[in-house]
């Protein structure tokens, strides 16, 4: 059975005056390209079973606006989560979660898609390697269930810039 990972980065966020990192929002340009990335998302995926997402108000507002209504478990640890520590908690989904969504920051995002990523060679770990910015999308898919996910063991399928 396929697995699908889908690593997101926060759209594009604001940076107001006296407002601490945690609470930044999002920028008007980081809504109108998460609300894209959701509609690619939408037609590519089929159907999405879970989300994980960092506790940042920039992260939810990402998720919304994407307009993704999976089931979502909002992780304080993905927020400066090292791969390490986001593939571990990668392994502790569900079995019966064939599509996972994870939305975080940078440079959790793209160094976790590197590690995972076997086909590195490839023009998606490319584009992937040359820049990971707000809203990117990179879809990863295994051969095995959650637990036994590791570096080297996905394949990068797609990296998608929403604009």
């Amino acid at each position: 059975m396929v697995r699908t990972l889908i690593l997101m980065r926060h759209g594009k966020s604001a940076y107001p005056d006296g407002v601490a990192d945690h609470e930044r929002p999002l920028a008007p340009r980081g809504e109108r390209e998460a609300g894209l990335a959701g509609q690619w998302l939408r037609s590519t995926q089929p159907a999405i079973d879970a989300v994980r997402c960092s506790t940042t108000t920039r992260t939810r507002q990402t998720l919304a606006a994407t307009g993704i209504d999976a089931p979502v478990v909002y992780e304080a640890g993905i927020y400066e989560a090292s791969p390490r520590t986001l593939i571990e908690l990668i392994q502790l989904s569900d079995d019966d979660v064939h599509t996972l969504l994870l939305i975080g920051h940078a440079p959790g995002m793209p160094w976790t898609a590197w590690e995972l990523a076997s086909n590195r060679d490839s023009a998606q770990a490319t584009e992937l390697s040359r820049k990971f910015p707000t809203s990117a999308l990179a879809v990863l898919e295994f051969d095995r269930p959650w637990a036994d996910i590791d570096p080297g063991t996905g394949e990068l399928v797609r990296f998608h810039i929403p604009r």
